[in-house]
């Protein structure tokens, strides 16, 4: 009996001994005994960002000309040595000019007869007036003789026209490159018969010291461009001969820069875009007309862009973005977040984040809303990006 009333006095104790240990527990967590996560945070601020944009284009010849025969004849030579390069003024082809010289001689021929036709009639007509002021002929004889000295000069005009006519031909004989360049394959061979502007070229001739890459941007892009100029300020559109750098088919960068020529004024119906054209020097000819590239273009520069990096933004299945913030009093907030695109490793963010808010970029999967932490600034990240071909936009 007496053994069982000190079991129960020490099973009391225990228990009294116990609850204040769980009591005390209790009030050290609830007043914060854990330590605050450590998380590492990037502070974000406003800076000068050019927005660029990577485009596909087609390489095209600044100057094309079809070389094609402006009179009939067989092809006597071709002068010319295929895929080399020909200058403006250099014959390419001989047609047999046989029939255009004996053409040309015979105009000439029928100029000399009308310049001694008008000769004579000028005398007579000088004689006339002379005449005519001593009262030895009618004023009628001395008109006809005037009217035959007009008929004497329209017969040399006509007869002269015709002369050129027969010289220009006898030159068209002889066809010869509009313009320098270099020539393609040769259409046809001597002994060829060819006809006056007929459908097919002989040859053609292109420019290729200088190229055109002409690129397509869609109307929405150039929308969101102007609405992101407008709400950063804007320092450039892009429009005024900007730098353009051009990627290969195989990925690799072309050594030489070009410049933004003209933008078009209108957005084709059928693809919603609208062309930019890039003049681009090709002194070692890598760039032919055909090719596909791709070339990125300064559109503009934000003046107060802010940047966010891209490890502090998540997205959920829906793709909306939210951002973990560190608040003023060092506990995690939420944010729900646009961004308008890519700028190198970062996002371009257009609302929900402010200069100088804390975006946490690493520990994100050991916190929550409301839970204290420890920031630490992460100085790496929050360097500025170099400047890199902007991606679509995204929010």
């Amino acid at each position: 009996m007496r053994l069982t009333k000190i079991s129960s006095a020490v099973m009391a104790v225990c228990t009294t001994v116990v609850i204040a240990l769980t009591a005390c527990s209790g009030g050290a967590q609830g007043q914060g005994g854990m330590p605050p996560q450590s998380v590492s945070v990037v502070t974000l601020k406003t800076s000068a960002v050019d927005l660029q944009r990577e485009l596909p284009g087609i390489v095209s010849a600044r100057q094309v000309a079809e070389v094609r025969p402006q009179v009939g004849g067989i092809v006597k030579r071709v002068l010319f040595r295929e895929g080399g390069r020909v200058a403006e003024g250099q014959q390419l082809y001989e047609l047999d000019d046989a029939v255009y010289r004996v053409a040309q001689r015979s105009a000439d021929a029928n100029r000399m007869s009308a310049e001694a036709a008008l000769e004579t009639a000028r005398r007579s007509a000088d004689r006339g007036t002379e005449l005519l002021k001593a009262h030895m002929i009618s004023v009628q004889d001395n008109d006809n003789l005037q009217t035959a000295l007009h008929k004497a000069e329209a017969d040399l005009a006509t007869a002269q026209a015709a002369a050129d006519s027969a010289r220009i031909n006898l030159d068209y004989a002889h066809i010869s490159s509009p313009i320098s360049g270099r020539i393609g394959k040769s259409a046809v061979t001597p002994g060829a018969l060819v006809v006056a502007n007929q459908p097919d070229a002989l040859a053609t001739v292109q420019q290729l010291d200088t190229v055109y890459v002409d690129l397509t941007q869609t109307s929405g892009e150039w929308l969101q461009l102007q609405q992101e100029l407008a709400a950063g300020g804007k320092s450039s559109d892009g429009s005024d001969g900007s730098e353009v750098h051009i990627t290969l088919q195989d990925g690799s960068a072309y050594p030489v820069s070009g410049r933004l020529q003209f933008s078009d004024v209108t957005v084709q119906p059928g693809t919603g875009s609208f062309l930019l054209r890039v003049l681009v020097p090709n002194p070692k000819g890598l760039l032919l007309p055909g090719m596909y590239v791709r070339a990125t273009i300064i559109e503009g520069t934000l003046n107060n862009a802010l940047l966010a990096p891209q490890t502090g933004i998540t997205r959920d299945p829906k793709g909306n973005a939210t951002a973990m913030v560190v608040g003023k009093d060092n506990k995690v907030e939420m944010r729900n977040v646009t961004t308008a695109r890519a700028v190198g490793d970062q996002w371009l963010v257009t609302s929900g984040l402010a200069a100088g808010d804390r975006v946490i970029v690493e520990g994100l999967q050991k916190i929550q809303p409301g839970m204290p932490v420890q920031p630490t600034e992460l100085a790496a990240a929050a360097a500025a990006p170099a400047a890199t071909p902007a991606a679509g936009s995204a929010k």
